[in-house]
């Protein structure tokens, strides 16, 4: 049964929809995330759910990847196999700690984010594998996101979002997915988010399902 409406955050238009038995096998059991919707419809909220357990000590930054990933490959065949290749390249959680040491505080300023991402890009720091920038930007946006609290965001910066932003968001069309380049979007989209009285996830979301104006 689908959860409530009320589930959906502001811009968001319908859960993301998983096979949760194809995950159950993938995973290693320790990076099921406690309580994670078994249902095959996980929203935003699902994941921010995991994230707030993370912040309180109450679940592994494994447990938060897993529960980034399953949202954002969703249905995709090969989204198992690929979060468990990245949960083999940190078995013990330490390099995610390290990438998100950052986002984990209460208000992860510009040069946390960008310190974050580039331990993501780093195979010396906290790079995994089958884990790039479209998928690790879904990671600090749940780590280090504070609804509420306006100004630079962490968001989501995919091929989709990439292509649909406007020359003024600071990202070519094609990016080397250099930090600079995130920084600069997350401060077009806090701007464009201040100017309409949005949320910066709201920007994210519209640009995504290709609603923007």
């Amino acid at each position: 049964m689908s959860q409530p409406p009320s589930a959906a955050l502001p811009g968001e238009l319908k859960p993301v929809t998983i096979h949760p038995d194809r995950w159950r096998e993938a995973l290693p059991p320790d990076a099921w995330p406690d309580g994670f919707p078994e249902t095959g419809e996980v929203w935003r909220r699902d994941v921010f759910a995991v994230a707030g357990a993370w912040h309180a000590g109450e679940a592994t930054p494994r447990q938060l990847l897993s529960a980034v990933l399953m949202w954002g490959y969703g249905p995709i065949g090969y989204g198992p196999w690929r979060t468990a290749r990245s949960l083999e390249g940190d078995p013990d959680g330490k390099r995610l700690a390290h990438a998100l040491d950052g986002p984990r505080a209460p208000a992860p300023d510009e040069d946390a984010l960008r310190t974050a991402y580039q331990r993501l890009r780093d195979p010396k720091e906290s790079r995994l594998p089958r884990l790039g920038p479209a998928f690790f930007t879904k990671l600090l946006y749940f780590a280090g996101y504070r609804r509420g609290a306006g100004g630079r965001q962490p968001l989501i910066l995919d091929s989709v979002v990439r292509r649909r932003l406007p020359v003024e968001a600071g990202v070519r069309r094609e990016s080397g997915w250099v930090p600079g380049e995130w920084l600069a979007y997350l401060g077009w989209a806090a701007d464009q988010a201040h100017r309409r009285g949005l949320e910066p996830d709201e920007v994210e979301m519209a640009l995504f399902h290709d609603r923007w104006s």
